[in-house]
């Protein structure tokens, strides 16, 4: 036990010093993880041959957050990227799995083991490259978009792949290894080991039917069920026996879990149990993941890596060389232009999580040997290792670049625009047609070129960049604008720019975009002047709709609605005083306290509102073709 305690408190600590460093360094979290796994391990010696075990559990993580990004992608969206999905995916895939290979050859690998290596190295990692995107605000941007319909068709291309790779088994390799089982190595329960090609896809079929079945008709009985018990450790537990279950049943059928969770999620995305489901299963994806990233440090050889470090380097650079070369050119095939063309290059250059995975696959099927299985590894963890440097090069060398030239275009515009609007989204269109409806000029910023010539084709002129960056505020025109409108759906990257344009306009008119109330106080804090939640007015039109259907006049249940509005804006500002971010809301008195007493005066305040309507509803409003007495 104390062992156990020993490495446990190891890992935390590695994690708990490294990743807050490299964050305030600018390195990302990712690289501090992987940072800390080569402290503790290959430098200092404080983990040993349990990194490798500790390594399968931590890659559950990724199962889990492939769990939480199909819970973000409803059916319908999924469909709507299905040319992107599989036209770039699947010829990246194809197109550096083939170069790869060729290159392989040439250096004198049989044709098996050179196929085998372009499809490991064809995947790049899905946890890096995500938690990247998002730690950036990088997600929404067309690169983003488009690097992640990649990493989602290389998931899914996993299936195949381990369907392909015993194929290639070479005879001499695949003895040796059965040997070497048949010494005492355990073997994986699998049920489709011994089955004909037939039953087994059969049996495929029919897992991935149950999955998206019991998804949509099971999950939510079940979970009502147990939300009924008011235990929220209890949902935890279900939560996680969905997620465990199902990637235990993609294994059993040679699977890739991730897809199976994937799946689930994609099922469950319009399920009225999604935000609970992903408040309970996010932090054990953080928690794993980051322990993912240790041990893929931790796990270095450097015995291998030292004599082979020559070999090691050339060829992880080459890798990252020759995959972007490919993104890049697959960028010209589907107008992919700009900084998102770089983006989208740099962050799928490396090799990915499922690589491990992979050469581990190809090893017990006899497919590549283990000294070159060995050397690959590294090669794996060098090039995942790169891509944070790679990020950190793209944010401070190459998007300035790009942003120098939009910021040359829109300082053509800037002294006459009057209103700013950051983002163009279902949100920021409507704010806008209203504005220009009225005759108000504006110029709006969106980090999406492809919405941004999409708007340019119905008349609507809009400029690419990030609203977040101060030169691109300054280039559209802060410093003379009357009003600056952030409609973008970030909360961070909303608060960040309401801080600097208060910092630098204290006399600017913010209005800006809310999620939720928590939002609302951080951006009253920041300054912002008019705080609108995205959902609120919907909610507000929804609320008057019930009260009429329960038999509530309509001009009284206008007035009802009207009077619960004013006294809640003006709670928002009360309740924004009393709010610190540091301390959660339920366990903050004054703002408990408070929000009691607001609730108290609004509902008095409403029925003195329906008191002094009473009597004078029908001299105020009648509906049409009624009679003075109705």
């Amino acid at each position: 036990m104390t062992g156990l305690l020993l490495q446990v408190f190891i890992y935390l600590l590695a994690a708990v010093i490294a990743v807050p460093l490299a964050k305030r360094f600018g390195l990302g979290s990712v690289l501090g993880y992987l940072i800390a796994g080569l402290v503790i391990g290959p430098v200092l010696g404080l983990v040993g041959d349990e990194t490798e075990a500790i390594q399968h559990v931590a890659e559950f993580g990724v199962v889990m957050m492939l769990f939480l990004v199909g819970l973000e992608l409803e059916p319908r969206a999924l469909w709507d990227m299905r040319h992107k999905l599989i036209g770039l995916g699947g010829l990246q895939v194809c197109i550096t799995t083939l170069a790869i290979a060729a290159l392989a050859l040439m250096l004198g690998q049989p044709w098996t083991v050179s196929l085998a290596i372009g499809l490991v190295f064809s995947l790049s990692s899905t946890a890096i490259v995500l938690q990247s995107l998002n730690e950036r605000g990088l997600m929404k941007s067309d690169g983003g978009q488009a690097s992640f319909s990649v990493l989602l068709f290389q998931d899914i291309a996993v299936i195949p792949m381990l369907a392909l790779i015993p194929l290639l088994a070479i005879p001499e390799l695949l003895d040796a290894q059965h040997s070497v089982a048949d010494d005492g190595h355990a073997q994986s329960l699998s049920f489709v080991a011994d089955l004909p090609g037939w039953q087994v896809a059969g049996i495929t079929l029919l897992s991935i039917a149950a999955v998206i079945l019991g998804g949509h008709y099971l999950s939510r009985p079940l979970f009502q069920f147990v939300a009924a018990a008011r235990l929220r450790e209890v949902f935890t537990a279900s939560a996680l026996l969905l997620v465990i279950g199902i990637s235990l049943l993609m294994s059993l059928v040679g699977l890739s879990p991730a897809l199976g969770t994937f799946l689930a999620g994609v099922v469950l995305a319009n399920s009225e149990f999604r935000f609970e489901l992903e408040s309970v299963v996010e932090p054990f994806k953080g928690l794993l993941l980051g322990l993912f990233f240790i041990t893929v440090g931790a796990g270095i050889q450097f015995d291998v890596l030292t004599d082979n470090f020559g070999t090691v380097l050339l060829l992880g650079l080459g890798l990252i060389a020759l995959k972007a070369g490919v993104l890049l050119l697959l960028c010209r095939v589907f107008s992919i232009a700009g900084a998102d063309k770089w983006l989208f290059a740099l962050a799928l250059a490396q090799a990915g999580e499922f690589g491990f995975v992979l050469l581990a696959f190809t090893v017990q099927n006899g497919v590549i040997p283990p000294h070159v299985s060995e050397l690959l590894l590294l090669v794996v963890a060098f090039s995942m290792m790169m891509t944070p440097l790679l990020f950190i090069a793209y944010e401070r060398w190459l998007l300035p670049r790009f942003d120098a030239v939009q910021t040359a275009e829109n300082e053509e515009i800037s002294e006459s625009a009057e209103i700013i609007i950051a983002g163009t989204g279902r949100y920021g269109q409507i704010i806008n047609r209203m504005l220009l409806s009225s005759g108000y000029p504006t110029v709006v910023l969106d980090i999406s070129a492809e919405t941004v010539g999409r708007m340019a084709k119905f008349g609507v002129k809009s400029f690419y960049g990030d609203a977040a960056r101060p030169d691109l505020l300054q280039a559209a025109g802060l410093e003379n604008a009357h009003m600056l409108i952030i409609a973008i759906d970030d909360p961070e990257r909303t608060l960040e720019i309401t801080e600097y344009a208060r910092a630098q306009r204290p006399d600017l008119h913010i209005v800006a975009r809310a999620s939720d109330r928590l939002a609302v106080y951080r951006l009253f804090q920041a300054g912002a002047n008019d705080i609108i939640r995205e959902t609120f007015d919907s909610s507000v039109r929804a609320g008057r709709s019930a009260l009429e259907a329960l038999g509530i006049h309509p001009f009284e249940a206008e007035k009802m609605a009207s009077t619960f509005v004013a006294r809640d804006m003006k709670a928002m500002r009360q309740l924004a005083e009393v709010y610190d971010p540091d301390i959660k809301t339920e366990e903050n008195q004054a703002y408990i306290d408070l929000a009691k007493t607001i609730q108290e005066d609004t509902q008095q305040a409403i029925s003195k509102s329906r008191l002094a309507n009473k009597g004078a509803i029908d001299r105020a409003w009648r509906p049409p073709g009624s009679s003075a007495e109705s």
